[in-house]
């Protein structure tokens, strides 16, 4: 509201001293800078949109620190069909699949790395899959190569 207040006050004075100058070049100096601060003022917007549209991991989350945690955990051996996306500016979401060869640790477990992970990571929304890592399971989205390579 600020911001269009200033606009408003702006094209006011400049309507004022057009009347009373005749300077009325000012009319498309004011017009640009008016563009100008819209400009600078969603540019962070637009760039957050645009992530958001693209599926892109959210700027304020640390990826590799992530899969860190989560390879770090007790009982887990690997991860895989790790993603992280923004559901909006605000919330993001994770799926990732934990190999756990001791099978499913318990609720309370699962709550707690949920948890780390809102607090630390700022994922609001998370599912997470065990697995025991008898079979391959590999990304669809990670390349043939990498998944070929890649064991558990």
């Amino acid at each position: 509201m600020m911001a269009d207040a200033a606009t408003s006050l702006g094209v006011a004075v400049a309507g004022v001293a057009m009347i009373y100058t005749g300077w009325y070049w000012l009319d498309p100096i004011v017009s640009l800078a008016i563009v100008a601060a819209i400009m600078i003022g969603t540019w962070g917007l637009l760039r957050e949109s645009m992530q958001l549209a693209l599926s892109a991991i959210p700027a304020n989350i640390d990826a590799p620190a992530l899969e860190t945690y989560l390879r770090q955990c007790a009982g887990v051996t690997d991860i895989h069909d790790l993603h992280i996306w923004g559901m909006s500016t605000t919330e993001s979401a994770l799926t990732v699949h934990l190999v756990m060869p001791k099978g499913y640790p318990g609720d309370s477990f699962m709550d707690d790395i949920m948890c780390t992970l809102k607090e630390r990571f700022s994922i609001q929304h998370c599912t997470l899959q065990v697995e025991q890592g008898t079979t391959n399971h590999s990304c669809a989205l990670q390349s043939p190569a990498a998944a070929a390579s890649h064991v558990h």
